[in-house]
């Protein structure tokens, strides 16, 4: 095996799929933003496809550069949700899009509760709806829920920026190897799983054996553990989709700090689902990955058996 079929080739397989991104009428929108490059190029596709965006920002987590692009902007602690909700009232907005990484470490410092001072709509949604658990999904849920009571609704920002999906094929010049398409498919079936289990999107492997598994340290921290374990380099990293994906929130992303991460830590490869995962800056990351000989390749579960066997 060579190289991967190409976007413009003849597949044997399912097409990769597509989200439901129903066409949508020009609106004011509410953005709850948290960090990362995400909030920045939704606002900037949403406000060029004629939205009015109305930004609520998580205190020390979201970029201020927010505040020079949203039409109106404000920021409120990551445990008052209650101002949160009062924010969107009073703006007059009627459906929320979630955007962002939500650094979850915070909830795991000494005196937590003291640091945070949650409101008591935070109470609520805490032990009301996320009592079980406190994994991603049981926690956005959790958060969801609690607007949905002032009668809320929350989008995926993809229903208004489609485009910001990769498209399948190879994003860089250099291809995978034989061994390294190997590596690719190993971790494939195991981050598969871990989303399944809504313990982390990313597995990084080696020679068939696994580096390092992300939780809630988030995808650039999980490739420097593997980097500190793997001297060597040379590992390929495996980002995907959770089997049931709610694209509402925690959709996989890739930026440009992605590929500098990689390249400080010695990964040689990324592999990520099409169709399924954001990425930010399309052509500055693949120029980069080129620069720094790291393959990218955006594959589906259906074409990398086929190609593993082949």
């Amino acid at each position: 095996m060579s190289h991967l079929p190409t976007p413009n080739d003849i597949l044997p397989f399912a097409p990769t799929p597509r989200v439901d991104t129903p066409a949508v009428r020009s609106s004011r929108l509410g953005l709850l933003a948290g960090g990362g490059r995400f909030p920045v190029e939704f606002v900037r596709a949403a406000q060029l496809a004629g939205h009015s965006v109305f930004g609520v920002g998580i205190q020390g987590m979201a970029s201020m550069e927010l505040a020079g692009l949203c039409d109106e902007f404000r920021l409120a602690p990551l445990a008052r949700i209650g101002k949160a909700i009062r924010l969107f009232k009073r703006a007059g907005v009627d459906r929320i899009v979630m955007a962002g990484k939500i650094e979850k470490t915070v909830l795991f410092h000494s005196f937590r509760w003291m640091r945070l001072m949650p409101d008591w709509r935070t109470l609520h949604m805490w032990f009301r709806y996320a009592k079980e658990n406190k994994k991603d999904d049981t926690i956005l849920l959790a958060v969801i829920r609690e607007f949905e009571r002032d009668g809320f609704g929350f989008d995926s920002a993809l229903q208004y920026v489609p485009e910001l999906l990769v498209k399948h094929g190879f994003l860089t010049t250099r291809k995978p190897s034989g061994k390294q398409w190997r590596d690719v498919q190993f971790g494939w079936d195991l981050a598969r799983e871990m989303g399944r289990l809504d313990v982390g999107q990313t597995v990084i492997v080696n020679d068939a054996a696994v580096l390092a598994v992300e939780a809630i340290e988030g995808t650039d921290a999980c490739i420097r553990r593997a980097g500190e374990l793997c001297r060597r380099g040379g590992f390929t990293v495996v980002k995907v989709a959770k089997p049931q994906q709610d694209m509402r929130f925690d959709v996989p992303t890739i930026g440009i700090e992605t590929i500098k991460t990689m390249h400080q830590a010695g990964g040689r490869v990324l592999a990520i689902e099409a169709g399924m995962t954001i990425i930010l800056d399309p052509e500055e990351v693949a120029s980069l990955a080129d620069r720094f000989g790291i393959s990218i390749v955006a594959v589906n579960a259906e074409e990398l058996s086929l190609l593993i066997a082949a």
